[in-house]
């Protein structure tokens, strides 16, 4: 089992590295060729789009063995980053519009399968733990790999970037293989759970999993609510440089590293609901915290930002693995990611008009926003009815009783 563990967090090492140094060397690449901002924005938009069909794209690993098939998603991914080795000019500006398409439903994929293939390789009580450690990987790849990335391409120019984000998928594809699962997971899921409803079903079926995915979803699109007020509470209200936000941003970064590294110890304590609710609290509390005009409290802010988001998001998908049937777990995690982070796509140009009315305005609607679901998901804990339910178990997932009554209910 440690083993095991090890393995996924390398996974999340070098995914984390080639995903976080592409991604921001397409935008600077299409913006040399091109000359245009929005066009280089829209590099971002192609990596994002493809989460919106989460639930159709999860489908595809509860139809086919799992394995198998984040291996192939990770070495096909490879492939087709080395095409951007044919860009010469703004001609070929598509290919990277196109890589980038590509990077986004690879996510969905190879989130999903591995959020269905952990319970298959972690003992229930090591899934928050790891879940944390592979929060903290990531966050950490997000400070290290854009500086590594943009020093490359500097450097050598895209195509440099581009092999090296294309080895990153092969070593991660070879981990993959390396994995030892203490029990294959199904393949196909039974009949009963066929169809796109199943995944949303499913996830509101069970009260653990429907509250903090709203938790996460609620935290993770107020973070993007937000984004144009902390631009202007650092060059207006604080009358800083617009360099201060890597600072913030660096601060931030810290802050997610230490969150996830305790998350898992939490959600074994607490739970995940709890959990959840206090990481929604946490990031209330730092948009309260940017309100004040003196720049260590915004530093600090973003320090107390960055433990509660990795909280809200490993509680939810730590809740999902222990708590969904291997049957349908593929679609479920795919239909949670597409509940956690398709919000933030209304909420960031929402928050940019909102700003208009100031940045303190701005963060104290988000905290409020947030404080209320946490509030809700509170309240509801204290109700007999809602009392969590126990991870599921073989027997569970042999008679999916309660999943199954809430999908046949949603197909009547």
């Amino acid at each position: 089992m440690r083993r095991n563990a090890g393995l996924f967090v390398a996974i999340s090492l070098l995914s984390g590295f080639g995903s976080s140094a592409m991604s921001l060397v397409a935008g600077i690449w299409i913006l040399d060729l091109t000359g245009s901002d929005s066009l280089a924005a829209l590099a971002g938009l192609c990596v994002f789009a493809p989460t919106l069909a989460g639930p159709w794209l999860g489908g595809l690993l509860d139809r086919a063995p799992r394995r198998p098939l984040v291996i192939g998603v990770n070495l096909t991914l490879s492939t087709v980053l080395l095409s951007l080795l044919a860009v010469r000019g703004p001609n070929q500006t598509w290919l990277i519009f196109a890589v980038s398409g590509a990077y986004g439903v690879s996510y969905v994929l190879i989130d999903a399968g591995e959020t269905a293939l952990l319970p298959a390789a972690l003992s229930p009580e090591q899934l928050g733990d790891v879940n944390g450690w592979r929060s903290s990987a990531q966050e950490g790849m997000k400070l290290v790999a854009p500086l590594a990335g943009a020093g490359l391409y500097a450097w050598r120019g895209g195509h440099a970037v581009a092999v090296l984000s294309a080895v990153m998928p092969v070593l991660v594809a070879f981990l993959y293989a390396a994995v030892r699962l203490s029990r294959t997971p199904l393949d196909r899921p039974t009949t009963r759970y066929r169809g796109l409803r199943a995944g949303f079903a499913v996830l509101s079926g069970q009260r653990a999993m429907r509250v903090t995915v709203v938790l996460a979803a609620v935290s993770i699109a107020m973070s993007g609510f937000t984004t144009a007020a902390n631009y202007a509470i650092v060059t207006t209200a604080l009358g800083l440089p617009t360099t201060f936000l890597g600072v913030l941003l660096s601060a931030q970064g810290a802050g997610s590293i230490l969150g996830g590294l305790v998350a898992g110890r939490l959600i074994a304590r607490w739970g995940p609901v709890t959990v959840g609710v206090v990481g929604t609290v946490l990031f209330a509390l730092s948009c309260l915290l940017r309100c004040l005009p003196w720049w260590p409290g915004v530093v600090a802010a973003s320090v107390v930002a960055g433990v509660g988001l990795p909280w809200a998001l490993v509680a939810a998908v730590t809740a999902v693995q222990t708590r969904t049937a291997t049957a349908v777990l593929g679609r479920v995690a795919a239909t949670a990611n597409t509940a956690m982070f398709g919000p933030i796509a209304l909420a960031i140009p929402l928050g940019s008009a909102t700003v208009h009315l100031g940045g303190r305005p701005t963060l104290i609607a988000a905290a409020a926003i947030c404080l209320t679901v946490a509030v809700g998901a509170s309240y509801r804990r204290l109700l007999p009815r809602d009392a969590g339910r126990a991870p599921v178990t073989a027997a569970d997932e042999e008679g999916l009783a309660p999943v199954v009554t809430t999908a046949d209910r949603v197909r009547r």
